[in-house]
């Protein structure tokens, strides 16, 4: 089981828990293409962001095999809604997890998204003690895979048109990590800005 202490801090971002005032902050990247494009929704209207915004708040702790922790990313010097980061505990026995990410385009190329991002692998490695962790994505969702990379993951599969998406044929790229690696990783590197 795994219920963090919020907010949690890092540098320049606070993660918690969603709250009803995110929806205007949700549905403006949640209503984007360009967002939706490697995802398997299509962009949506401000209703259907309103009823998702509910499954988010309830997504505060992950207590069972299946559960997702799904953490609003603030930026602290604006208090603005930028993204998510979440991460599903996919198997008790195995000791299995997932991460994903959303942000909103505004906010990307500047590391928000890594940064974020390790603080999900910590609770998954440290909080809910995983062996493994996984990220899955798109295969033409090159900056995506940089994210993951950044963090320390090594790409252990490329499958080739192994689902149909929104009418196609898509690559799935799977990145993963161990306790271990995570133990010896070096420090995320910043992204320059400029």
């Amino acid at each position: 089981m795994l219920r963090p202490v919020f907010p949690i801090e890092t540098e320049r971002l606070t993660l918690r828990p969603f709250r009803e005032d995110d929806l205007e902050g949700l549905y403006a990247y949640q209503s984007l293409p360009e967002v939706a494009r490697f995802l398997y929704w299509e962009p949506r209207n401000l209703e259907e962001s309103r009823s998702f915004l509910k499954e988010k708040m309830s997504a505060s702790a992950v207590e069972r095999e299946g559960d997702w922790l799904v953490l609003a990313v603030v930026l602290r010097e604006t208090g603005g809604l930028m993204g998510e980061v979440n991460l599903q505990w996919r198997s008790r026995e195995h000791r299995q997890g997932e991460i994903g990410y959303i942000f909103n385009p505004a906010f990307h190329g500047r590391g928000f998204a890594t940064e974020a991002a390790e603080v999900v692998l910590r609770l998954g490695f440290e909080g809910l003690d995983l062996h493994r962790v996984v990220g899955r994505l798109d295969g033409r969702n090159a900056a995506s895979a940089r994210v993951l990379e950044r963090l320390g993951m090594r790409r252990e599969a490329h499958l080739v048109q192994n689902e149909m998406v929104k009418g196609e044929w898509t690559d799935e790229v799977v990145y993963a990590m161990l306790r271990d690696e995570w133990d010896r990783r070096a420090p995320v590197p910043p992204v320059p800005s400029g």
